[in-house]
C-alpha cells in the first residue's frame, strides 16, 4: 500500500514575507555593514587625510580642517590684522551676536537676492570696512571679500583678495611683503583639471604657513 504524504505548505503571502525578510537581512549585512567597512578601510589606506576630514594640525594638535573656513577674530568678533581674513560668513548662531560665522551647525546662505536693499547695504558697508582695514580703495575690494558663500563655510578666497591683504599682514608682523606675497603664491591653487572652478587660496592653510614664517623653528 502506497502511503502518500501530503506536505503542508505555508500560505503564499507568508512565504513572500519570509523571502522579503531574508532579502532584507542579507542586504542589511552587505550594504549596511560589510560595504561601509570595506570603503572605510580603503579610504584609511589610500586617502587617510581625506578620510579623516582633511584635518590641519599644529604642534601635534588639530587646529582646523582644510575643508572648512574659520574666523580669525578677537573675543569681540573684530578681525585680527595679523591674519589673512576669509570671506564673510552668515553661518552663525542667530541667538549669539558674538558668533563670527563659519559655524557648521548653521551652514547656509542668507537667500537674499542681488536686488535686496539690505544685502546691497551690507555689501557696501563691508566694502568700506575692508578697504579701511586693508588700506586700499573701496573700488579695489574684490567681490568675494564682501559676499558669503552658499554654505557659509568656504575655506578659500580669491588670489586677488589674498594679495590685497599682504601689506597689512606684513606690516603687522614686521615681515617683508615680498616674502608674504611669495607665501600667498605658494598656496594659490589653480583650476581643478585646469578648467573647473577658479584659482583660490585656502585661508586656514595660508595662515598656518604664515605663523611658521613669523616664528621659524
Amino acid at each position: 500500500m502506497t502511503i502518500m504524504i501530503m506536505a503542508t505548505r505555508l500560505p503564499t503571502s507568508v512565504r513572500q514575507h519570509l523571502a522579503a525578510l531574508r532579502a532584507l537581512l542579507v542586504l542589511t549585512v552587505l550594504v549596511g555593514i560589510i560595504y561601509p567597512l570595506v570603503v572605510a578601510g580603503i579610504g584609511q589606506l589610500v586617502f587617510p587625510s581625506q578620510a579623516n576630514g582633511s584635518l590641519v594640525t599644529k604642534d601635534g594638535k588639530v587646529v582646523g580642517s582644510s575643508l572648512l573656513g574659520q574666523a580669525f577674530v578677537d573675543a569681540k568678533g573684530n578681525p585680527l590684522p595679523q591674519w589673512f581674513q576669509p570671506r564673510p560668513s552668515v553661518a552663525s548662531d542667530p541667538s549669539n551676536n558674538a558668533d563670527p560665522g563659519y559655524n557648521p551647525l548653521f551652514s547656509g546662505a542668507s537667500n537674499k537676492g542681488p536686488s535686496n536693499t539690505d544685502l546691497i547695504k551690507q555689501i557696501n558697508d563691508r566694502r568700506t570696512a575692508i578697504a579701511a582695514f586693508d588700506g586700499v580703495r573701496p573700488a579695489d575690494v574684490p567681490a568675494d571679500a564682501v559676499t558669503a558663500s552658499a554654505s557659509g563655510l568656504d575655506p578659500d578666497i580669491s588670489p586677488a583678495y589674498a594679495d590685497e591683504q599682504v601689506n597689512r599682514v606684513a606690516t603687522t608682523r614686521n615681515l617683508d611683503p615680498v616674502r608674504v606675497r611669495a607665501l600667498v603664491a605658494d598656496h594659490t591653487k589653480g583650476r581643478v583639471l585646469g578648467i573647473l572652478g577658479e584659482p583660490r587660496v585656502n585661508v586656514v592653510e595660508l595662515n598656518l604657513a604664515l605663523d611658521q614664517l613669523s616664528n621659524p623653528r
